[in-house]
C-alpha cells in the first residue's frame, strides 16, 4: 500500500522547542516514514504507512506530547443512485463513516442523499465517488461545492491568526501597566537606598501589583509550562514560570521569613517575556497572509445563461458545464473552454507575463484571469478545488510546509540552555544545603563591598535568595532579544531602502545562498511590451514611420498594436485619424491615413501586397535573433521602415547581475518563454544559467532541481505562479511591481521594481545576520560569567534583574550599529 501524506494543524505551541517535541514523537510513530513541524505555520506534514498507522493515531501522538490538533471541517451532501432499501442506505453509511477523514456520515433512504462533515485536507469529492462506487452504488450529484467551505476554513485560519496577535498584544500592554508602577516604586531602594517608610504596605503592593502580569496576562505560560513538565519536556515558557513563580512566592514568604520581597521583578520578567511574545506572534501573522489573497483573485460571483436568460450567481453554485457570459473587463469566474466569442485575456496572474493573449471558441481559459476586451461565453469544466487557482493555493501550502536547510538559531540553543539552567538552578538550591558554611565563607568575603549580601541569614534562605538570582539572571532575556532586535533594526533599514523583510529565516539563509533565481518577465524586463528599434527607409523618418504605424494600429486591439501606440504618445508624437480599418487575422493591420494606404504586419502580409522587403531582410534577422517581435510597415505600395516591439530590460539589469556576481553568487534565470529568447536575455545580462520554456505548474519542480544542483538559492520573481516556487526556494524575494499573493508568499518584498533593491537585500541580510551572532554571543557570554556569581549567593535578584535589562540593552545597541552599515548597491 502506497505512503499517505497529511497536514495536521498543531496547538499550544509556544517556541522551537515545542516543534521538536512533536516532530520527535510523530517520527518516532510506527508507520510514519517523515515528519516535519514548522513552528510559522503552526503545522505538522507526515508521510506514513496506512497499513501500519492512521489519522487518528497521529493525532493521538501530537495529543500524548502535550500539544493539540485542530481539525479542518467542511461539509457536503451528494444524491445517491441504485438505492432501493434501508439495506442499500445502510452500506453506503457504513462504508462512509469507515473512511479515514470522514467524522460523520449519514445516508437517508428516503431523499436518496448522503450528508457528511469532513476533513478537506484528507479527502476531495472523487475521493467520494470511489467510495460510493466501492460500496456498490453510483454517486449522482453534489448538493454544494466545497470551494466556499473551503474558502471559509482558510478565513478561519486567517482569522485565528488575527485573534492571537491581538490576544498578545492585549496581554503585552496589561502587563506593563502593572508592571511600569512596580518600577516606579522600586527605583527609590534600588537607585538611592531608601527604603519606604512602611515596609508592611511595600510589599503588600508588589505582590497585589505582581499579581495580574503573572496570574492573568501571563497565566498561559504557566498553563505550557504544566503541560511541557507533565510530558518530560522543557521549553522557555518552563524557565520563565520557575523563574517568576519562585520570585513572586517571596512576596507572601516575605511576611513569615527575614527575605526580600522579588516579587515586583516576576513582573518584570514576565513583561518582557510577553513583549517577545507579541512580536513572534505579529511575525508569523504577516506570514499567512498569502492564503488570503489568493483567495481574493478569484471571482465572487458568475453571470449564467440559462433558457436563454442571464442570472448572477454565487461563485460556489456553478456547476461544471454552466454557461458563463463574460464582459469585457471581467474575471473569467472559473476554468472552462470559450464557446462562442473571441478575446484577449490578460492571464499575468496565472503566468506572469504581462503580455495579454488571444482566446477565440475552442480555447480553455484559467479562472480568476481578466478578459480584456471581448464579449464571451465560456463552459465552464473544473470548478471548487479542481480549478487553476485551487491548485496554487494547495501549491503554496504544500510549499510552506517545506522546511528550510536553517532552523531558527536562537530555538536551537535555547533547547539546550533551558533544561541546563533548570538543573544549576536545582544544583544551587543543593549546594546551599549541603556546604553552607563554605559558600557562607565567600559572602563573608564579599560582604564588604557587596552590601545586599548577608551571610548570616538562615542556610535555606539563603538557599532560595540564591537559587532565585540563577533563575532570574539566567532567564534568557537577552536570547530572546537577540534575534528580534536585529532582525527589527534590520527590518527598519531595509524598510527605508525599499526592502521589506517579511521572514526571519531568510535572514539566516541569506548567508548561505550559492545562486540567486530570477524570472524573467517583470524581474530582469521591465514587465510591459515597448517600442525598441526604429529603422526607417532612407526617404522616410524614424517619427513619420512611428506615426503612421501608430495611427493605423490606434484601430487594433493587439497588445503590440497597443505598445505602438503607447510608444507614439510617449514621444509625443500625433496619432492620425484612419479611414477604412482592417485587421487580416495572423497577419497585421492596414488603414487609410491622410490619403495613403498604410499597412503595418508581417513579411506576408507585405508579400501579398507586392511590397520588396528584401532592403529590411538583414535588419529582420538581427531583431528576431534579439528576441525582438518585427513589424514591418509599408505606405502606397513602398517601405517605411520597421517597428520592433519588446518587453525592454530594466535599466540597472545588467549592472545588478555583475554586482551580484561581485558578491560572489552565482546567477540563474527561470522563465516560460522560449529558449531563444530566454538564451538572448541571459546573455545581455549576463546570467550564468537558464532554464527556459517552464510551464507555471512546474516552477517548483524546477526550483528542487537547482537546489539539488546548486545547493541554497534564493528566487526571485513576481505573478501569481510564482508564489509557490518563491516559497520552494530557501529564500523567496519578491519584486514589488509584481501581484499581491506573489509578494505574500515571499520572505523578502523589494518595494522597488530595480533589481539593485535585490543587492541590498543580500547585504542587508549579511549584516543582520552577523549582528545575531553578536548578540547571541555576547547574551551567552553574560550568562557563563553572571550563573557562577548567583551561585554563590552574591548576586541580589533586583540586581540581576538590571543586569539582565543592561545585557538586553547591549544587545539592542549592538543591533543598531546596523545603521551604520553600507547596503546599498555600489552603483548606486
Amino acid at each position: 500500500m502506497a505512503n499517505k501524506k497529511i497536514t495536521l494543524k498543531i496547538t499550544d505551541m509556544s517556541c522551537a522547542s515545542c516543534a521538536q517535541a512533536v516532530e520527535k514523537a510523530l517520527n518516532k510513530a510506527e508507520g510514519v516514514t517523515e515528519a516535519q513541524v514548522n513552528f510559522a505555520a503552526e503545522k505538522a506534514y507526515v508521510t506514513y504507512d496506512p497499513a501500519q498507522s492512521s489519522r487518528e493515531q497521529l493525532i493521538e501522538v501530537v495529543k500524548n506530547s502535550g500539544y493539540g490538533v485542530k481539525e479542518e471541517k467542511a461539509k457536503t451532501s451528494f444524491k445517491i443512485g441504485g438505492m432501493t432499501c434501508a439495506s442499500c442506505s445502510a452500506a453506503v453509511e457504513k462504508a462512509l463513516n469507515k473512511s479515514e477523514g470522514i467524522y460523520e456520515a449519514n445516508v437517508n433512504i428516503a431523499t436518496e442523499k448522503g450528508s457528511v462533515e469532513y476533513n478537506p485536507e484528507v479527502l476531495s469529492k472523487n475521493d467520494f465517488r470511489e467510495i460510493v462506487k466501492n460500496s456498490g452504488y453510483e454517486l449522482l450529484s453534489f448538493e454544494d461545492e466545497e470551494t466556499d467551505k473551503s474558502r471559509e476554513n482558510a478565513e478561519d485560519e486567517l482569522s485565528d491568526d488575527m485573534k492571537k496577535v491581538k490576544e498578545a498584544k492585549k496581554k503585552m500592554w496589561g502587563t506593563w501597566a502593572f508592571t511600569i508602577p512596580i518600577m516606579l516604586w522600586m527605583i527609590p531602594e534600588m537607585f538611592f537606598g531608601v527604603a519606604w517608610p512602611n515596609m508592611q504596605i511595600f510589599n503588600l503592593g508588589m505582590i497585589v501589583l505582581a499579581i495580574p502580569p503573572l496570574f492573568v496576562f501571563g497565566r498561559k505560560t504557566f498553563i505550557t509550562a504544566y503541560r511541557a513538565v507533565s510530558h518530560g519536556s522543557a521549553n522557555m515558557d518552563v524557565l520563565i514560570a520557575m523563574g517568576t513563580g519562585a520570585a513572586f512566592i517571596t512576596g507572601p514568604a516575605v511576611f513569615f521569613t527575614p527575605i526580600a520581597n522579588y516579587a515586583g521583578v516576576s513582573a518584570m520578567i514576565m513583561a518582557f517575556h510577553l513583549t517577545g511574545r507579541y512580536i513572534e506572534e505579529t511575525a508569523k501573522g504577516r506570514a499567512s497572509q498569502a492564503i488570503r489573497k489568493l483567495l481574493e483573485l478569484g471571482a465572487k460571483t458568475a453571470t449564467i445563461i440559462e433558457a436563454g436568460e442571464e442570472k448572477e450567481v454565487a461563485i460556489e453554485d456553478v456547476q461544471p458545464g454552466d454557461i458563463m457570459l463574460v464582459k469585457p473587463g471581467e474575471k473569467i469566474p472559473t476554468d472552462g473552454e470559450i464557446v462562442e466569442g473571441k478575446t484577449t485575456v490578460d492571464e499575468s496572474m496565472a503566468t506572469g507575463e504581462s503580455m495579454p493573449v488571444e482566446r477565440t471558441k475552442g480555447d480553455e481559459v484559467i479562472g480568476a484571469t481578466v478578459n480584456q476586451n471581448g464579449l464571451i461565453k465560456v463552459k465552464a469544466t473544473k470548478v471548487g478545488k479542481d480549478t487553476f487557482l485551487s491548485q496554487v493555493v494547495k501549491m503554496v501550502e504544500e510549499a510552506q510546509g517545506t522546511k528550510v536547510p536553517i532552523q531558527e538559531f536562537a530555538d536551537k540553543i535555547t533547547g539546550i540552555f533551558v533544561p541546563t539552567v533548570l538543573v544549576i538552578a536545582v544544583s544551587t538550591f543543593g549546594l546551599w544545603l549541603i556546604f553552607p558554611d563554605a559558600l557562607r565563607e565567600v559572602g563573608f568575603w564579599a560582604q564588604s563591598f557587596l552590601p545586599w549580601v548577608d551571610p548570616t541569614l538562615g542556610t535555606f534562605t539563603l538557599a532560595i535568595f540564591a537559587t532565585i538570582a540563577v533563575l532570574v539572571i539566567a532567564c534568557p532575556c537577552a536570547l530572546g532579544l537577540a534575534t528580534p532586535t536585529a532582525l527589527m533594526v534590520g527590518s527598519g533599514i531595509g524598510a527605508e531602502n525599499g526592502v521589506l523583510i517579511r521572514k526571519g529565516e531568510a535572514i539566516q539563509t541569506m548567508k548561505d545562498v550559492h545562486t540567486i533565481v530570477f524570472d524573467k518577465t517583470g524581474t530582469i524586463t521591465k514587465g510591459k511590451p515597448e517600442v525598441t528599434d526604429l529603422i526607417a527607409a532612407e526617404k522616410s523618418s524614424e517619427e513619420k514611420l512611428l506615426q503612421l504605424a501608430a495611427s493605423v494600429e490606434a484601430g487594433s486591439e493587439h497588445p503590440l498594436g497597443e505598445a505602438i501606440v503607447r510608444g507614439a504618445k510617449d514621444r509625443e508624437i500625433e496619432v492620425k485619424e484612419i479611414k477604412n480599418f482592417n485587421s487580416v487575422t495572423g497577419k497585421g493591420v492596414k488603414a487609410e491615413v491622410e490619403g495613403k494606404e498604410v499597412l503595418v504586419g508581417s513579411r506576408k502580409l507585405m508579400e501579398e501586397a507586392g511590397i520588396d522587403t528584401s532592403s529590411f531582410e538583414a535588419e529582420l534577422k538581427r531583431l528576431e535573433n534579439e528576441a525582438k517581435t518585427a513589424m514591418l510597415a509599408a505606405a502606397d505600395g513602398q517601405m517605411l521602415g520597421i517597428v520592433a516591439v519588446a518587453d525592454a530590460l530594466k535599466e540597472d539589469s545588467i549592472k545588478a547581475i555583475a554586482e551580484l556576481k561581485k558578491l560572489g553568487l552565482k546567477t540563474a534565470m527561470i522563465t516560460g518563454d522560449n529558449q531563444r529568447t530566454a538564451e538572448a536575455i541571459a546573455r545581455e545580462v549576463g546570467i550564468d544559467h537558464v532554464v527556459a520554456e517552464v510551464l507555471p505548474d512546474g516552477k517548483v519542480d524546477k526550483v528542487k532541481e537547482l537546489q539539488a544542483q546548486f545547493g541554497i538559492i534564493a528566487m526571485v520573481g513576481d505573478g501569481i505562479n510564482d508564489a509557490p516556487a518563491l516559497t520552494q526556494a530557501n529564500v523567496g524575494i519578491a519584486i514589488g511591481t509584481g501581484t499581491d499573493i506573489a509578494i505574500e508568499s515571499s520572505d523578502i518584498t523589494l518595494v522597488r521594481g530595480d533589481l539593485s533593491s535585490v543587492i541590498t537585500a543580500v547585504k542587508l541580510s549579511r549584516a543582520t545576520f552577523k549582528k545575531i551572532k553578536q548578540n547571541l554571543f555576547w547574551a551567552f557570554f553574560y550568562n557563563l560569567i553572571a550563573i557562577p556569581v548567583a551561585i554563590m549567593g552574591l548576586l541580589h535578584p533586583v540586581i540581576a534583574e538590571m543586569a539582565m535589562a543592561t545585557s538586553s540593552i547591549s544587545v539592542v545597541t549592538n543591533a543598531n550599529l546596523l545603521r551604520s552599515e553600507n547596503v546599498q548597491a555600489d552603483y548606486k
